[in-house]
């Protein structure tokens, strides 16, 4: 009997034998897009082959319509490759050369992030880039270069002499070496370059099948949600009593949390030389739990030790709420007692006895304060009473949580992906686990210095085994799940490219771990409880997206400049949207960018909440225990805690691809996204700081620091990349509201582009509208609830009936002024099937007041009647 047919396979080899023309060629050390010399003096050892004659397998698991349309496409694309005369584990080779081009490009400035950076040579590109987009006007296209994952091997890019692109690939073992590559580099061309990012990873996909896209999973819950994060609050003084006010303060104020995250802290950590069996005592600053490791799958005694009903009722336990910032307070002036003593002796001093006497004191005062500042709860450590049983510890804590906090529905907690940030200590659990010592990659040298990276190399890493990886993920999340925690912020992920010498190499001991908390993910927290952190590297997207759906597409969000530029203030906000805004091409391929948390009461908070509110992800903040502006909240967040998200995610205009928004002295940030029923663009200045490839790291350019002039244009949102937006894309006339302005204007797509100046640190956001026809006369545009950033966002359906009497119908969530334009004023108008008396005003501007109704979750009902 003849096999059955297999119709990817057909479908395969139907595509391999199109007549379609390759779109690329290298010939005579010259590679070529269409024709168009890309990269000049190519290295005869260096390949090229079509996608077609590499991915010939049928083994992938992709869905069938998704391999349909990477076949559809393969003649865009192909695989780079080289052969070198010795085998070896890492390798260094010309791709060829390229000059007076513009590109852009990702590439990383710490082991953990990765951020935007342009140029217009091989020799501009920076250390360890993830990908670069060329410019090709004469075609009228973009082509772009991923190294990516071949066998036990993972590459990057980085500059060459004379505009060479040097691609560097490395096994991360010296046991895992080759002298062959046949597909180290993925290249794809199109004439659009959003489709350029979909198209390109979508082959890769197909290719590689060790990820999934985006398009392919199923998102948290959080997604379009308000949540709490404790870290800025607490730092690792997090305990129950603090996130127990700290939840309290927004309910109190009317605004509902729907998820928290206990950030670090709350686990059972200790160094090398403690007991094994306690915890370490009074850490308060990151940094100072870098060395330990997890010595207990459990909660730490802090929160252990929380008897259920604590702080309900009457007879609840206090907590005072300065307690947190005077402990911070305090142990950041050790922090610059320590660095002061540490100057001195680098500048030669021999008696620092008068240094260590004051960090002797001001230590004893902070363990003073510990003491003094008590939670309420036992003292001693568990093994000096029982607590346990569901009556104790976080099952407890979660529960009494959710028992008076009734909107929360996610409770999530923290940890490192190999435990915590010194991994697991050996002997301490049922695995095994050693310390490895760490091995930086020689691709990092060009990287920002960083303390995590010098503190977990000083400590070296305790690795559970990748064969009991299954089991480590499992009985941390087993035990979580039990206790209410329903998803886990997976942070400090990329530590195992540095201890993968005896373990395969990097990209084995990756798809190891990150298969285990696959796996557990999917038995613990419904296979989507998580959010990735610290793993902007390509080996994360390739090798540890099956299952993830949500990840960071920035750095964290920093209040002021950590190397003390008192500016750093304002000029990192800046930073941190390019940092996410660019990152969202390539990571929201394949996860959906979460832009972090900021402070409500910080003094460019209104910034990140316009960046925020258009990001189309969760909104969450990391806001100190009475340090909160609810005011700015609300216009982000509605009273059940839900947010007016957009329908996609936030990436930068067309305009903006080639661009330096940061140093540039000319450029605004501008963003595009989509409303239900319109498009929206941010206009961002985060001119005033960047990257300094010579002293390696961001530093403030005050000389950039001020207002910048720029357009915005109906054609800046990318219509066509929506289906359910395209037809908005075809309309004749657009109302266009201005947020911070509250200005309205009536607009066709022949019209000039609007011209704005934006102060420094400040924003812009336009609501574009179709405008519709109703009836011989009447023109009608609905903005939204203008009380919210993303007033378009409120809108939940439009109806028009353009028969019989002609008539605008809507449901609209949210509270406050209702705006729409209409050239003329309706002859009725109906809210929740009561007719009432609009606003209207000759420049068109209608509006209406909508109420809060709890029972209809704040959703209106409005009919306007022309």
């Amino acid at each position: 009997m003849a096999p059955p047919n297999n119709p990817v396979n057909s479908i395969l080899n139907r595509l391999r034998s199109s007549s379609l023309d390759q779109c690329f060629d290298l010939c005579k050390g010259k590679f070529s897009a269409k024709g168009c010399p890309l990269l000049h003096d190519v290295p005869s050892n260096v390949s090229f082959r079509p996608f077609s004659l590499v991915c010939n397998e049928t083994e992938s698991d992709a869905p069938f319509p998704l391999v349909q349309r990477v076949k559809a496409l393969s003649h865009k694309g192909g695989f780079l490759g080289f052969n070198t005369d010795e085998p070896s584990d890492s390798v260094l080779n010309s791709l060829g050369r390229f000059a007076d081009r513009n590109f852009l490009s990702i590439f990383r400035f710490k082991t953990w992030w990765s951020t935007q950076w342009v140029g217009t040579s091989g020799s501009d590109l920076q250390m360890e880039t993830q990908w670069v987009v060329l410019d090709v006007p004469e075609i009228k296209s973009y082509v772009i270069i991923i190294p990516i994952i071949e066998g036990g091997f993972r590459s990057a890019l980085r500059p060459g002499n004379d505009g060479h692109v040097m691609i560097f690939a490395e096994s991360g073992s010296s046991h895992v070496k080759s002298c062959c590559f046949g597909s180290i580099a993925y290249v794809h061309v199109s004439e659009n370059p959003f489709n350029l990012m979909k198209e390109a990873f979508s082959a890769i996909r197909v290719h590689l099948n060790t990820f999934k896209l985006l398009e392919e999973k199923s998102l948290p819950s959080m997604v379009d949600k308000f949540g709490w994060c404790t870290w800025d609050a607490f730092y690792l003084t997090v305990e129950p009593a603090g996130v127990w006010q700290g939840v309290k303060e927004f309910a109190d104020a009317g605004v509902s949390l729907r998820f928290v995250i206990i950030d670090d802290g709350w686990q059972s950590i200790n160094n090398d030389g403690d007991d094994p069996n306690e915890d370490a005592k009074n850490l308060v600053l990151g940094g100072e739990q870098m060395t330990a490791r997890l010595h207990r799958f459990e909660e730490c005694d802090k929160f252990r030790k929380y008897k259920g009903g604590s702080f309900l009722g009457s007879n609840a336990l206090s907590f005072n709420p300065q307690k947190p910032r005077m402990l911070i307070t305090k142990a950041i002036e050790i922090e610059h007692a320590v660095k002061a003593r540490d100057k001195a002796l680098q500048s030669g001093a021999t008696d620092v006895s008068e240094f260590e006497t004051k960090i002797k004191k001001l230590k004893q005062e902070l363990d003073d304060m510990f003491e003094g500042e008590g939670s309420g709860l036992p003292n001693g450590n568990c093994e000096s009473f029982d607590c346990k049983g569901d009556d104790f510890g976080l099952k407890a804590f979660t529960r009494d949580l959710r028992t008076e906090f009734k909107g929360l529905d996610d409770i999530w907690v923290w940890h490192a992906l190999c435990g915590a940030w010194g991994g697991v200590r050996p002997g301490a659990t049922h695995l095994d686990c050693k310390v490895v010592p760490c091995n930086v990659s020689p691709g990092l040298e060009g990287t920002m210095p960083d303390l995590a990276v010098d503190k977990i190399v000083e400590g070296g890493i305790g690795l559970v085994h990748p064969s009991q990886a299954d089991d480590f993920f499992d009985s941390m999340h087993s035990h979580l799940s039990e206790s209410g925690v329903t998803g886990v912020k997976v942070d400090v992920i990329h530590t195992l490219e540095y201890v993968s010498e005896e373990y395969g190499g990097r990209v084995n001991l990756a798809k190891a771990y990150y298969n285990g908390l696959s796996s557990s993910l999917s038995k613990n927290f419904k296979g989507t409880g998580i959010i990735s952190s610290m793993q902007q590297c390509n080996d994360f997207f390739f090798l540890g997206t099956k299952q993830i759906s949500m990840g960071r597409v920035g750095d964290d969000f920093w209040f002021q400049d950590p190397n003390g530029d008192p500016n750093g203030v304002f000029w990192l906000q800046g930073v941190h949207m390019i940092h996410c805004a660019y990152n969202s091409l390539w990571m929201g391929q394949i996860i959906q960018p979460d832009w972090d948390m900021f402070q409500s009461d910080h003094v460019c908070a209104k910034y990140h909440a316009g960046s925020r509110a258009i990001c189309g992800g969760p909104v969450y903040l990391s806001d100190s225990l009475g340090c909160h502006n609810f005011d700015l909240i609300k216009k982000l967040v509605y009273p059940d805690g839900t947010i007016p998200k957009c329908q996609r995610f936030a990436l930068p205009t067309r305009d903006c691809l080639f661009v330096n928004p940061l140093i540039d002295n000319k450029s605004l940030l501008k963003l595009w996204n989509f409303n239900k029923y319109g498009g929206v663009i941010g206009a961002f200045n985060c001119q005033g700081a960047g990257w300094d490839g010579k002293v390696r790291r961001i530093i403030g350019y005050p000389q950039c620091y001020k207002p910048v002039t720029g357009s915005v244009h109906i054609t800046d949102i990318e219509w066509d990349q929506c289906m359910e937006a395209a037809a908005m894309g075809e309309a004749e006339e657009y109302v266009v509201y201005l947020d911070q302005a509250e200005s309205l204007l009536l607009l066709t797509p022949k019209s000039n582009p609007i011209q704005v100046t934006i102060q420094s640190s400040s924003f812009e956001i336009f609501s574009f509208v179709p405008v519709k026809n109703l009836g011989p006369i009447a023109k009608f545009a609905p903005i939204g609830v203008t009380d919210m950033f993303n007033s378009g966002g409120t809108i939940q359906e439009l109806d028009y009936n353009e028969t019989g009497a002609a008539a605008a119908r809507l449901k609209i969530k949210g509270s406050g002024n209702f705006l729409a334009y209409s050239n003329v004023a309706p002859k009725t108008c109906y809210l929740n099937g009561t007719e009432v008396a609009p606003e209207w005003s000759a420049d068109g501007k209608l509006k209406l007041d909508l109420p809060w109704t709890e029972e209809a979750n704040g959703i209106s009902d409005v009919v306007f009647v022309f």
